[in-house]
């Protein structure tokens, strides 16, 4: 090799590293001013529902330290699955985010055949933002009638009465469709299930009587509870609730390692680059410690609950293996 064709190679080389220093150098600079516009915050579920108000809250607290305004948009329809799958084929760059639940990372995947998303892989989880408990409550003159106090007393007339005892749900596949299987499982009774359309229908069927029993959302039911409108016999989670510390856990009431909440967190895009989630972690995290948040999600049976972006993916990893047992035991099924 000549001397000049060496020197060419090696000025060749040079070229390309310098190329590669400042490609990673600019990436490194914008993720350290990102973000540098709006970001859009997809909730997939209509407007008016909690994680829609406890979206925008959200919103409007990370204005500041993020320095951009965040949009919040109604992706509802499938389930949530529409809304999530918009933000699971967004670009990666932290501008998209979605409200995701436990429906949407953890049930779907058993529930539809053909889910257009993979919750694992295509998102990137950022914080979780609350653990609400499902509770169960019983029709008042139902449980007046027969004596039923407590969960063990309505497995005492589900076995003496066979075939008797039904209970509604917002719909086949839904959290209380699915917490009414397992009970039935775990318990050896028959209940007969009613899906309605929406938890909103399946709560005036147990007003007026047409069912028995339902596992409800306790921010939904907790009005009819203080009303005194519903008996209420337990919560669905470990631990209790602590709007409602006297009522025991299904745990508690005999049916041991039951264990089905509601919960709901932020996620961005999969793949887009950790430091632009570490700076959505840091943002949201600190706006769940803000006393008006704080005060919305205790009316709603929850303690604010930030995690790092990992316990948060490790989460919701465990959640969608424990669900895979849930919907199989149920046989719903939704294409």
């Amino acid at each position: 090799m000549t001397a000049s064709c060496f020197v060419r190679r090696a000025l060749m080389r040079g070229l390309f590293v310098c190329a590669a220093v400042a490609v990673a150098g600019g990436a490194v600079a914008q993720e350290a001013q990102w973000p540098t516009k709006p970001l859009r915050f997809v909730v997939p579920y209509p407007p008016g529902g909690p994680l829609d108000t406890m979206a925008r809250m959200l919103a409007e607290k990370v204005r500041a330290p993020l320095g951009q305004p965040v949009v919040v948009e109604n992706k509802p329809g499938a389930g949530g699955n529409i809304g999530a799958d918009l933000a699971a084929k967004a670009h990666p760059d932290g501008y998209t985010l979605v409200m995701g639940a436990v429906a949407t990372h953890a049930i779907n995947p058993w529930l539809f055949a053909n889910l257009p998303y993979d919750p694992i892989k295509d998102f990137a989880p950022v914080t979780l933002v609350a653990s609400v408990p499902n509770v169960l409550v019983v029709n008042k003159e139902f449980a007046a009638r027969n004596g039923i106090e407590s969960l063990g007393d309505l497995i005492a007339y589900a076995r003496k009465n066979p075939g008797k005892l039904n209970y509604g749900s917002g719909g086949n596949g839904s959290a209380g469709h699915l917490a009414g299987e397992l009970l039935k499982a775990r318990t050896k009774i028959d209940a007969v299930h009613i899906p309605y359309q929406g938890a909103a229908p399946a709560q005036l069927a147990l007003l007026s009587g047409q069912s028995d029993f339902m596992f409800d959302n306790l921010a939904a039911s907790a009005p009819l509870i203080r009303d005194d409108k519903v008996k209420v016999l337990a919560v669905t989670t470990l631990e209790r609730s602590s709007i409602f510390p006297k009522v025991p856990t299904v745990d508690e009431s005999g049916v041991k390692g039951f264990d089905l909440g509601t919960w709901f967190g932020v996620f961005t895009t999969g793949g887009t680059p950790d430091a632009v989630v570490q700076k959505l972690n840091r943002a949201y995290s600190q706006a769940l410690q803000d006393p008006e948040v704080r005060a919305r999600l205790l009316t709603m049976g929850s303690d604010a609950q930030p995690m790092s972006s990992q316990d948060f993916a490790e989460m919701v990893r465990k959640e969608k293996e424990k669900y895979k047992e849930v919907v199989k035991l149920s046989g719903a099924s939704l294409n």
